[in-house]
């Protein structure tokens, strides 16, 4: 399984989701719809389905290419979705070719965010996850829908039971603003410095920040360290004591009246 990373707009994401024995691809939040029709064909790719995470006009607008691909199912988890074909549900599971997908409804942007984890079996890749707009590397989303438990729960509570070498595929490239404000909140954290150093980098090379992987984002994320008593008291949480996992979590008050992140 492979991902295509494809820049668009100002600061989004789109992706493309190969298998590679036999080149079908699985597109991820088309906003769009041109450019993805002309990497797919100029790399020989069949598109068998669209997956978006949320009804937002940057993460769905390219969902028109149904109209040069009649019958392409367009699927995600609300219904405000530009040309949605299919309603998707919290835990649902699907299979395209050897791509395996699970759906995860991760509520707090919007209130029908849907995130998406997939794996192929007998495949050396680590996992992959789709985040849209609910995680972004070393930051989260705006808070627009739902309330603030949901958010924390979203992130701290079906994150933290995924595989911590999966790949986090974010909506934004917010990467350098969301790590200087981890460096606020932890400005002795070795894992921050490294990683906002490796992030002015790759900006100054006009690269990529994505993927990162979800082990990494619980060394520098603020939003996935509640836990710890100083980005509790930076992100404006209760501090107690928390591990990742720990059903005796305690999610009122934990997550900010603001985000960082993407809109």
């Amino acid at each position: 399984m492979k991902v295509k990373v494809i820049p668009v707009l100002e600061d989004n994401y789109m992706y493309l989701v190969i298998e590679e024995h036999t080149r079908e691809a699985v597109a991820v939040d088309v906003a769009v719809a041109k450019r993805l029709l002309e990497i797919a064909g100029r790399e020989g790719m069949s598109l068998t389905a669209v997956l978006t995470t949320h009804h937002h006009w940057d993460h769905a607008h390219g969902n028109e290419l149904t109209q040069l691909h009649p019958g392409l199912a367009v699927m995600g988890a609300d219904e405000r979705i530009s040309a949605l074909t299919r309603k998707l549900a919290h835990g649902e599971e699907l299979q395209f070719g050897a791509i395996h997908v699970r759906c995860l409804l991760t509520p707090g942007h919007t209130s029908g965010h849907m995130s998406y984890f997939l794996w192929e079996d007998e495949c050396l890749d680590p996992p992959a996850f789709f985040s849209g707009d609910a995680l972004s590397v070393a930051g989260c989303s705006w808070h627009l829908e739902g309330n603030m438990q949901q958010m924390y729960q979203s992130l701290a509570e079906i994150l933290g039971t995924l595989p911590p070498q999966m790949k986090v595929f974010c909506g934004h490239e917010h990467t350098l603003s969301n790590l200087e404000f981890a460096h606020k909140v932890e400005p002795c954290s070795d894992h921050v410095k490294a990683k906002l150093s490796w992030a002015k980098k790759r900006d100054e090379d006009d690269m990529p920040t994505v993927p990162s992987t979800l082990g990494e984002e619980f060394l520098y994320n603020p939003f996935l360290r509640v836990g710890c008593r100083l980005s509790s008291r930076c992100t404006g949480g209760s501090w107690v004591n928390l591990g990742r996992n720990d059903p005796q979590r305690e999610p009122a008050h934990l997550m900010p009246l603001w985000l960082t992140g993407s809109t």
